[in-house]
């Protein structure tokens, strides 16, 4: 996409985004848009950054080292890797994300706690959880979420700030609706807001019933970079 059209589609999805959370009753400024950049070069990301953007998201870690390193004279962008994440890949990815969205695991969140050590700051992570019985997806189940949620609490060096989930893809984004409503159900079953204040879910196709059930950070790609052959 060219430097305009994705300027444009921010735009376009800013103003999605407003209405939905103005539909719902919310403040609009309560929802987080999550640029994700994830296959794009690194040149579409700074377009994005020159029209207003600041946080985006990544999947694979090797690309958001490469991403990373070149758009390192970019100061306020905020990297956030989403999903499924390796052990082995802790201690490169610490330094450079500002939100780990899919710590699914004891052994992960022990890893980043360890690690975090060195750094001089809290890492900041959200839990995942598996809502839609896929083997592919990763994340914990909810009879999981409470040990999770307590092993992430007692650590030292990770901050908790709320859960993550990705439903099924659904061509009709009315039937993600239940996904999404279980999750904000979970959250105020373990603390509520104040304790888990981020939901991060909704993609290009449902994130507007994802804000309409509670989402606070939404994980946009497509509509704005479009699709992989783009």
């Amino acid at each position: 996409m060219s430097p305009s059209t994705i300027k444009d589609a921010l735009r376009s999805v800013r103003a999605d985004i407003a209405a939905a959370a103005q539909t719902a009753g919310r403040d609009p400024a309560s929802v987080k848009l999550l640029a994700v950049s994830k296959t794009k070069p690194a040149e579409a990301v700074a377009e994005a950054y020159d029209a207003g953007q600041r946080d985006f998201g990544e999947n694979y870690s090797q690309e958001l080292v490469q991403k990373a390193a070149a758009l390192s004279h970019l100061a306020e962008l905020r990297w956030h890797h989403i999903g499924h994440l390796q052990s082995n890949k802790v201690k490169q990815l610490l330094p450079i994300a500002y939100l780990f969205h899919g710590v699914d695991r004891l052994s992960l969140s022990a890893e980043m706690d360890k690690r975090a050590a060195v750094l001089n700051r809290p890492v900041g992570v959200l839990v995942e959880v598996s809502l839609g019985d896929e083997e592919t997806k990763s994340g914990c189940s909810p009879d999981e979420l409470a040990g999770l949620v307590a092993a992430v609490r007692a650590s030292h060096h990770l901050e908790l700030c709320g859960l993550m989930t990705m439903p099924p893809l659904f061509e009709d984004p009315e039937l993600a609706r239940p996904y999404f409503r279980r999750l904000r159900e979970l959250r105020d079953a373990h603390g509520g807001a104040e304790a888990l204040p981020e939901l991060s879910m909704g993609m290009s196709n449902d994130f507007r019933v994802a804000i309409e059930e509670g989402a606070t950070i939404v994980r946009v790609g497509t509509a704005i970079f479009g699709g992989r052959g783009h």
